[in-house]
């Protein structure tokens, strides 16, 4: 499921529909105004909250072991702001992707893309 926050734009909005060539129909989303609303709704059901971040406390993506068995939301903040202070205090773990030069953020395509993967492959063992 994919829960979409804040100032995101979601379906069914035109420039949303043009492009997902019919994703909507088959990815389950919800929406929430506030990120911490779904992170509290994730909590509840379980669910260890991984926030996408360069932070403090976070640890680099090569180095987080996702536990077998266990269920994960994986927060992607404003592709300006980030993820906000307040969210990071309520996840279970912060996520750092090793950047190198001068710019150090992705859009969220990118950020998700090489989560994503790089998540699948350790949960698959590879």
């Amino acid at each position: 499921m994919l829960y979409l926050c804040g100032i995101t734009a979601r379906p069914p909005q035109r420039d949303i529909l043009k492009t997902a060539l019919g994703a909507c129909e088959s990815v389950a989303w919800k929406y929430f105004e506030r990120t911490a609303d779904a992170v509290s709704e994730l909590k509840s059901e379980g669910y260890k909250i991984v926030g996408i971040e360069q932070a403090d406390r976070s640890v680099n993506l090569a180095d987080f072991q996702p536990e077998r068995g266990s269920r994960y939301a994986l927060i992607f903040g404003h592709e300006v702001n980030g993820v906000s202070q307040a969210v990071i205090n309520e996840c279970d773990f912060v996520v750092e992707i090793p950047q190198f030069g001068t710019k150090h953020s992705f859009n969220i395509a990118v950020s998700a893309g090489i989560v994503l993967w790089e998540l699948y492959k350790k949960m698959q063992g590879h």
